[in-house]
This record gives structure tokens, C-alpha cells and sequence, in this order.
């Protein structure tokens, strides 16, 4: 066995390790959508806010039989590293994932992160490797979907008139794709309110976002070949944007959306904002996508105050997702 690191411009390997992860959500996660060319391509490229992951194939006689990525970041949380792992369900049992692990842990020796974490559905398989390695379990989170077909409109309609008379203060603002440059220091400051959203025993620092990283984000979500739609509740009488929901499309397959972050800043709580912007945002979509069928999210299985949100608007339980740690 051999492991490389590779970038996008292997296309031949970038084309294994997708029919790797691919081979491997149909084993531990049959309800995820496939992964893509394009999906991997976009995310080796450009990252989730411009900051690329570097990445490892594991290679045998046959091909590419596990994939590995390792990401860390400059804005914050300089001394952690954080690992993404696959291997081939008919490859394992065999040291593929020991060998990769062991890789990804010396490059993170030598950038110098003293810190790293790894997840894993919540498996037998992946508990084991997990703990084997030496890694603590430290939170737990859950992916839902929203099957937009089943939503009750109706429904949605009465929730969204009732949280807007609750939250008569503020207005709606939509933004389709990047920012105008007029918004983003005060998106910049409203997207820290995320920091509020459970950690459970997680050992990471508070994220930071000063306005070039909001914006390194919205381009990289659009370079990977998403439609991004940005829905902000803002204070009528300051003008402070006081909570934000963000939904990225895929052009690829534009049936499939992914909800990215939800937040309402600490001051104007209590206003029923999140439930409007949820609300909101679906009646947004009907309008501007209206081939859409799935939205997927993922909420720390702590946060109750999202997930009765996200229970009301008819999203079911896919999975629960592990995330563990450990030092170096």
C-alpha cells in the first residue's frame, strides 16, 4: 500500500477517492446524497471559507482504497487540526485507516497543531477506530432532511405570520450570492452570534469572522458551484442585523439544498426571530428554486432551542454524526 498526497488536478485520483466515499456512504450512510466529482473537486479547491484542505489517497495494485483529508485554520484555533477519514468497505480490517491516520498525524506534527479531532457516525466500526487511536468522544450532533414535498404550507404560512407579529421590530432582507460590500462588516459582526450554538466538551476556541473571512466564504460556497440565498432579520429602528439563516443550493443537482448557518444574535432573542427566518426562508425557496426537494442540516443534538425550530418545519432524523478528539 502507498498513500500520496494529491490535489485537483489529479483528476484520476480525485475521480477514485469519490467512488471511495461514495462506496463508503452507501455502507455507513446510505440516506447521504453522493458525493460528486464536482462536489470533491470544489471542496480540495477552495475549502468552506478559502482555506483547502490538503488531502491523502491510500493506494493498493487495484486503485485507491481510502481518502483522508486534513484541515486547519489561520482565523482561529491555530493549535488544531481536524481529520476526515474513509475507507473502502471491502478494504478494511486490513490497516488502511491506521496507515492514513498515522500520515495525518505526522503532517500535523510538523505544522505544528497541537491538537486534533476526527468524526464518525455513530457506529460500532467507528467508535472503535475512533477509540483505538486514542480519541475521546466530546459531542454529538444530528443530521435531519427536510423532504420539501411532505411540508405543510399551510402550516408554514400560519408559523410564519405568527413569529412575524412577535417580531414586528424587525424587517426581512434577502441577499442572493456575495454581500453588497455596504452589509459586511455588520454580517461580519451578526455571523459571531454562531459561537453561541452548543460545543458540548469540545476543546475549541470561540470561531472569529472579520469580514474578509465572511467573504472568503461566500465566494468559495459559490466557486464550488453553489446558489447561495442569505435571509437576515434587521432591527427597524438601529439597523443592527440581528439574525441570519443561509441555504446554498447545488447547480449540479439543483434539487438538493444544504442549510448552512442559522443564528440570532443575544440581544434580540426572545423575538421568535429564528422560527421567522426558518419560516421565511422556506417561502423564499418556493419562490426562487422551486425544484428543490431535500434540505439537509445538522445541529448539535444539544441545541434544543434549533431543533424544536427545525422539528416544527418538518425535518426527520437522518443519523447522528460523533465528533472526538484527542491530543498529540
Amino acid at each position: 500500500m502507498q498513500i500520496d498526497e494529491f490535489t485537483d488536478e489529479d483528476e484520476t485520483t480525485v475521480a477514485e477517492a469519490v467512488a471511495v466515499n461514495i462506496a463508503v456512504d452507501a455502507h455507513d450512510s446510505p440516506w447521504a446524497h453522493p458525493m460528486t466529482v464536482a462536489t470533491l473537486t470544489g471542496m480540495i479547491r477552495h475549502g468552506w471559507d478559502g482555506e483547502p484542505p490538503r488531502c491523502l489517497a491510500a493506494r493498493t495494485d487495484g486503485g485507491v482504497v481510502g481518502y483522508a483529508d486534513l484541515w486547519t485554520g489561520e482565523w482561529d484555533n491555530t493549535d488544531l487540526a481536524w481529520f476526515g477519514l474513509a475507507v473502502h468497505p471491502d478494504h478494511r480490517r486490513r490497516g488502511i485507516g491506521s496507515a492514513l491516520m498515522a500520515r495525518l498525524l505526522e503532517l500535523t506534527r510538523e505544522s505544528g497543531r497541537s491538537k486534533v479531532g476526527i468524526d464518525s457516525w455513530d457506529s460500532e466500526a467507528g467508535v472503535g477506530f475512533a477509540t483505538a487511536q486514542g480519541f475521546e468522544r466530546k459531542s454529538q450532533a444530528i443530521n435531519r432532511r427536510q423532504f420539501l414535498a411532505e411540508v405543510d404550507r399551510d402550516l408554514v404560512t400560519r408559523m410564519y405570520d405568527e413569529a412575524q407579529a412577535a417580531a414586528t421590530s424587525y424587517e426581512l432582507v434577502r441577499v442572493v450570492g456575495r454581500t453588497p460590500d455596504d452589509l459586511l462588516d455588520h454580517v461580519a459582526v451578526m455571523t459571531a452570534a454562531i459561537n453561541d450554538a452548543p460545543t458540548d466538551d469540545l476543546d475549541i476556541e470561540d470561531e472569529v469572522f472579520p469580514p474578509e473571512r465572511v467573504r472568503n466564504y461566500e465566494d468559495a460556497t459559490l466557486a464550488r458551484g453553489h446558489r447561495m440565498y442569505r435571509l437576515m432579520a434587521r432591527h427597524r429602528e438601529t439597523g443592527e442585523l440581528a439574525g441570519q439563516t443561509i441555504v446554498a443550493v447545488e447547480t449540479e443537482r439543483p434539487t438538493i439544498g444544504h442549510q448552512h448557518d442559522t443564528s440570532v444574535t443575544r440581544g434580540h432573542r426572545g423575538n421568535r426571530l429564528g422560527l421567522l427566518l426558518k419560516a421565511g426562508m422556506l417561502r423564499w425557496l418556493e419562490e426562487a428554486e422551486p425544484q428543490l426537494t431535500t434540505v439537509d442540516t445538522w445541529n448539535a443534538e444539544s441545541n434544543d432551542h434549533m431543533i424544536a425550530v427545525n422539528e416544527q418545519l418538518g425535518y426527520r432524523v437522518l443519523g447522528r454524526g460523533l465528533q472526538f478528539q484527542r491530543a498529540l
